[in-house]
């Protein structure tokens, strides 16, 4: 039988992050190595990481601060790949980078407690100060984690194009009406007809009660309409500090 090369290689590395052997930079998604330009392909790399919280910034030192990015349901990851790279030059080194994969296939609330259950292991390593920016059901869990959050250390979730209204059955989760007092919320809406997740719903899912400041997403970023994916770009521009494209 002849083996095609290829494919023993991707078996091979495969095989070495599932025994979670050291990957080399050109394997393991460090966030210095996403380019906006090979979004698909990058995106695939932060996809193909084992469940968990894998840090993405390579330094040795652990900053006090960290910035948490929460995926959404059956991601490619390639919506992140311009904003990780953003938060992290806007942190310059402040905080750590760090990329959470949950298993999508099950409820926001299992998300939410893996999460949470991570970024303690955090705590316990000096972070006091965390953030948390979710998209789509990614937002979900996000603000699950923050309704359960019990840690002294200030909370900061950004929930995106989340529908915090509705996530379908079978699962129960249900909108906080009150956060702990550590816990900032803030929610970052898309246009209900320009969002190709949201557009053919009746209402739209990202409206909803909860404590914390809302901003509405604009139409078009860059040129573009404004949809789905794309709006992770735009709020990461606003939370470095960038001057937001029209």
């Amino acid at each position: 039988m002849t083996l095609h090369k290829p494919r023993v290689a991707l078996a091979i590395a495969l095989l070495l992050a599932a025994a979670g052997c050291d990957r080399g930079i050109d394997e393991f998604p460090y966030v210095a190595t996403l380019d906006a330009e090979n979004a698909e392909r990058d995106g695939r790399r932060l996809m193909a990481l084992p469940l968990g919280l894998h840090r993405l910034d390579g330094d040795d030192a652990l900053p006090t601060a960290a910035t948490v990015a929460v995926h959404g349901w059956r991601s490619r990851g390639y919506e992140w790949v311009y904003p990780l790279r953003t938060l992290a030059d806007a942190d310059s080194g402040a905080a750590s980078i760090w990329f959470f994969r949950w298993d999508f296939s099950t409820c926001p609330e299992a998300g939410a407690a893996a999460l949470v259950t991570a970024l303690a292991g955090l705590e316990s390593q000096g972070v006091d100060r965390v953030r948390l920016v979710g998209h789509s059901i990614g937002g979900v869990v996000v603000v699950a984690a923050a309704t359960r959050w019990q840690a002294p250390t200030p909370l900061e979730a950004h929930a995106i194009a989340a529908p915090l209204a509705s996530t379908g059955e079978p699962c129960t989760y249900q909108p906080p009406a009150t956060l702990p007092e550590n816990v900032m919320l803030h929610q970052w809406r898309t246009q209900h007809a320009l969002d190709g997740a949201f557009k053919d719903w009746p209402t739209d899912p990202q409206i909803v009660a909860t404590p914390g400041p809302v901003t509405r997403l604009p139409a078009t970023y860059r040129g573009r309409r404004l949809g789905h994916n794309w709006s992770v770009s735009w709020v990461a521009d606003r939370l470095a500090g960038n001057e937001t494209p029209p």
